[in-house]
C-alpha cells in the first residue's frame, strides 16, 4: 500500500515461513535427498546369499551399490567382470573387504578343453600397494597383494617338450587331438624370456596365481590353484567413503571392518584434503589434467567409443578427458577445415585475379592500339559460326571453325581455348597482323574478347594448309613444281615483309607447312602468329626467355645460347627447312631412322651436289628438276648452322628469282657446331668458300 507518499510493504509471518522453507528445499544437500530414497535390501545369487554395498546386481535399483562393483547372476553363478573378462565369485568378505574369484575355464568340464583358463590375467592389472587409495592409472577399483606371484602360460606345441621342467603336460581328456598343451611355469620373477618359448609353441592364454610352491609341480596342483582363484580387495572405495577422496587407509580391526585413515600421507595426484602443500596440489592437478588430456586424445586416435572411467578421486581427470577427447579434436578439425577453406579462397582469389589480370592486359592493349580489325561480341562469333558446327582444324592454342559474315564473306574463326597465362598469344596475333596488310600474310578481319572467351576472325583460305599438297602421304592433289616454286616465292615475300616492311620487325618463330595457308588461287598466306615477337628494326639480338617454335623447323640458336643471340635469321632457318620439304615433297627427317645424321635428307641432298650428281625428281620434267635444284641450293644456304652465314629473306628472294648458274654450293649443314660427318669412310673437308657471298653485307 501507499501511505503519505511512501511505499510500504506488509508481509504476514506465515508468508515469511513459506518463503524460507522454499529456499531451504531448493538448497537442500544431495545427501538429504538420497536419504529419502528407499533402502536397498541385499541381493543373492546361487551360493552368494548376501550381495550388498558396494556390490550390486544388474537388476538392482540404480541407487543401490556402486556401478564399479556390479555383478551378474548367470545360471545361479555370480560373475564379476574384470578387464573385459568374466570371473566366478566364490565368497565375499564384507569385514575384510575381500572377494574370492576364479577363472571359470578351470571349473566347467564341457568337453571343449575347459581345463584352460578363458581370460588373460597379470598382476600388472591391479594396484600393488598395501596402503591403498585411488591409483592414478587404471580404472579397476580393486587391489591384489598376493604373498607370492606365479605366472603361468598355456602353450599349444606341435611337438612334445621333454627337456624343460618348466613345461608341465596338461591332461586333455575330452579335448580331441591336435598338438600338445603345456602349462609353462615361471619359477622366479622376471625369468621368462622369448628364448624360453620352444619352437612350434603358440601361446593360448596366460594367468597368475598366489602360490608359494615352485618345485616339482604337477598339473593337478596347477589346476587346483587356478580353481581356488585369487583374493581381491575393494578397500579403495571404503577409504573414499570414510576418509574422503584422496585419502588412503588400512584395516585395523577385521572383526568389524574398522579402518584407519592415513592423514599424514599426501598422494600428490589427489587433493581434496588439507594434508598436501600448495606446490603438491599444483603439480598433482596439472599431472592429472594432462593425463586426462592424453587419455582423451588416445581414445580419439584409436576411435575408441568406450567410456573412460575416472580413477577414484583423480580430480581434474574428467576435465582433461573432455579437453583431449572433445575440445582438442574440435579445435584441430576447425583449424584444418579453416585452413582448407582459406586455401580454397586463396586459390579462387588467385585464379580470379589471374584471369582478371589477363583480361585487363588485353583490354589495355586494345585501348592503346589503333587497330583496323573489328571487335565482335561473343554472341556474334557464335552466330557467324552457326554454333561452331564446322571445325576446320585444331591449332596450337585452340580449334578453328568456319564462319560467315553478314556480308556473305567466308571467314575462319580461331578460338583461343588454350591461351597462355597472360593472354600473350592473343596480344601477339592482334599486335602483329592487326595493323598490317600484305598479299602473302593472312588478313585479320576481327577479334573477340569476352573475359575468358577470346577469338580471332581471319579471311577464309579455301585450300587449307600447304602440308596437304607437298607430302605424298597427305590427302590432297599434288601441285606442280612450277606452282610450288611460285608458292615459295610468295612465302619468302611475306616473311621478308614481316622482317623489313613494317615499322617494327615481326619475327614469326613458327614457319612450317601447317602455318602456310592457300587461298582459292593457291596464293600462300603466312598465318598463326601466336609465337610471334615484335622487335625494333635497328636492334640486333632478340631477348628470349624460352625456346619457341616446332621441332624440325627451329633454328639451333634457339636451343644453344653459345651460338650467339636470336635474330630474324631464325625465321630464315625455318624457311629453309620448309623450302627443302617443298622441293623434295617429303619430310626432312625420318623419325624411324636409327641415326638421324645418316638419314637426314638435307645431308643427302648436299652430298649429291658435292659429288656433282644429278638430282632427278620423280615424275618431273627437266624444267622441274632445275626449279627443284634451285630450291635445294637456296634451302641449304638458309639452314646454315651459323646465323651469320644465312642470307636475309630479301636475298633469298633474289636467289630464287635469279639463275641457278649464279648460285654457289654452301658449306655442308650440320646439327652442332664443329660437327664433321663421315661419307664413304672419308672425312669431308669442304672446299674454301666465301661466306659473304649470300650473307648480309
Amino acid at each position: 500500500m501507499v501511505k503519505d507518499g511512501k511505499r510500504t510493504f506488509f508481509c504476514s509471518a506465515s508468508t515469511l515461513v513459506s518463503i524460507l522453507a522454499t529456499i531451504l528445499l531448493l538448497f537442500q544437500p544431495d545427501y538429504c535427498i538420497a536419504k529419502r530414497q528407499p533402502p536397498c535390501t541385499p541381493s543373492s545369487c546361487g551360493q552368494i546369499g548376501h550381495i550388498a554395498y558396494p556390490f550390486r546386481l544388474k537388476d538392482d535399483p540404480s541407487h543401490c551399490g556402486d556401478p564399479r562393483y556390479e555383478l551378474e547372476c548367470v545360471n545361479n553363478a555370480t560373475l564379476l567382470t574384470l578387464f573385459s573378462g568374466k570371473y566366478r565369485v566364490h565368497d565375499i568378505d564384507y569385514k575384510g573387504y575381500k572377494i574370492q574369484v576364479s577363472d571359470p575355464g578351470e571349473e566347467e568340464e564341457d568337453g571343449n578343453c575347459s581345463f584352460i583358463p578363458r581370460n588373460y590375467l597379470t598382476e600388472a592389472y591391479f594396484r600393488p600397494t598395501g596402503l591403498v587409495g585411488p591409483d592414478d592409472f587404471g580404472a579397476q577399483p580393486f587391489i591384489w597383494n598376493p604373498s607370492y606371484t606365479f605366472r603361468i602360460g598355456y602353450f599349444n606345441c606341435a611337438n612334445p617338450v621333454s627337456d624343460d621342467p618348466r613345461y608341465v603336460k596338461v591332461e586333455r581328456s575330452g579335448c580331441g587331438s591336435g598338438g600338445h598343451v603345456y602349462a609353462f611355469l615361471e619359477p622366479s620373477l622376471f625369468t621368462c624370456w622369448v628364448k624360453d618359448i620352444k619352437v612350434g609353441c603358440d601361446l593360448m592364454v596366460a594367468t597368475v596365481v598366489d602360490w608359494a610352491e615352485r618345485e616339482n609341480v604337477t598339473y593337478d596342483v596347477i589346476h587346483r590353484s587356478i580353481s581356488e582363484g585369487i583374493e581381491l580387495s575393494w578397500l579403495p572405495v571404503i577409504c573414499e567413503d570414510r576418509c574422503g577422496k584422496g585419502t588412503e587407509c588400512t584395516v585395523v580391526d577385521k572383526s568389524n571392518g574398522e579402518v584407519q585413515c592415513e592423514k599424514h600421507y599426501c598422494h600428490y595426484a589427489y587433493h581434496t584434503t588439507d594434508k598436501c602443500k600448495i606446490w603438491q596440489k599444483i603439480f598433482g592437478y596439472t599431472r592429472a589434467y594432462l593425463r586426462g588430456v592424453i587419455f582423451g586424445i588416445g581414445s580419439r586416435i584409436t576411435f575408441s567409443t568406450k567410456q573412460l572411467d575416472n580413477p577414484v578421486g583423480l580430480q581434474y581427470f574428467d576435465g582433461g578427458i573432455f579437453i583431449g577427447r572433445t575440445v582438442i579434436p574440435i579445435v584441430l578439425a576447425a583449424r584444418y577445415l579453416l585452413g582448407v577453406v582459406l586455401i580454397l579462397v586463396l586459390l579462387i582469389y588467385k585464379w580470379s585475379r589471374r584471369h582478371f589480370s589477363i583480361y585487363e592486359n588485353i583490354e589495355n592493349f586494345l585501348l592503346d592500339s589503333h587497330l583496323n580489325p573489328v571487335r565482335y561480341e561473343y554472341k556474334e562469333i557464335k552466330k557467324m559460326t552457326g554454333g561452331f558446327k564446322v571445325k576446320l582444324g585444331q591449332g596450337g592454342f585452340g580449334a578453328v571453325y568456319k564462319g560467315k559474315l553478314r556480308s556473305g564473306l567466308d571467314v575462319a574463326v580461331k578460338m583461343l581455348s588454350k591461351s597462355n597465362d597472360n593472354g600473350q598469344d592473343f596480344i601477339n596475333e592482334v599486335a602483329t597482323i592487326g595493323t598490317i596488310h600484305h598479299v602473302n600474310v593472312v588478313r585479320l578481319i576481327g577479334y573477340c574478347v569476352d573475359r575468358k572467351k577470346r577469338a580471332l576472325v581471319y579471311e577464309y583460305m579455301s585450300n587449307g594448309s600447304l602440308d596437304k599438297y607437298i607430302f605424298s602421304n597427305e590427302k590432297g592433289t599434288p601441285l606442280s613444281y612450277e606452282k610450288i616454286y611460285e608458292i615459295s616465292l610468295g612465302i619468302a615475300d611475306g616473311i621478308a615483309y614481316l622482317h623489313q616492311g613494317c615499322d617494327m620487325q615481326i619475327l614469326h618463330f613458327d614457319i612450317k607447312p601447317h602455318n602456310i595457308l592457300l587461298d582459292a588461287n593457291f596464293v600462300p598466306k603466312v598465318s598463326d602468329f601466336g609465337l610471334a615477337k615484335l622487335h625494333a628494326v635497328d636492334e640486333g639480338v632478340v631477348n628470349m626467355t624460352a625456346a619457341r617454335g616446332t621441332l624440325g623447323y627451329m633454328a639451333p640458336e634457339l636451343f644453344y645460347k653459345n651460338m650467339g643471340g636470336v635474330t630474324y635469321k631464325a625465321d630464315v632457318y625455318s624457311f629453309g627447312m620448309l623450302l627443302m620439304e617443298m622441293a623434295s615433297r617429303r619430310r626432312n627427317s625420318n623419325p624411324h631412322a636409327e641415326h638421324s645424321s645418316q638419314h637426314y635428307f638435307p645431308f643427302w641432298i648436299y652430298d649429291q651436289f658435292k659429288e656433282e650428281k644429278n638430282i632427278n625428281m620423280e615424275d618431273a620434267s627437266e624444267e622441274d628438276n632445275i626449279l627443284a635444284k634451285k630450291m635445294f641450293l637456296v634451302a641449304l644456304w638458309c639452314i646454315q648452322l651459323n646465323p651469320r652465314d644465312r642470307p636475309s629473306m630479301n636475298k633469298v628472294m633474289e636467289m630464287l628469282e635469279g639463275k641457278i648458274e649464279s648460285l654457289e654450293l654452301p658449306p655442308r649443314p650440320s646439327f652442332y657446331k664443329n660437327e664433321t660427318y663421315r661419307h664413304d669412310d672419308v672425312i669431308s673437308d669442304e672446299a674454301s668458300f666465301t661466306n659473304s657471298t649470300y650473307s648480309d653485307s
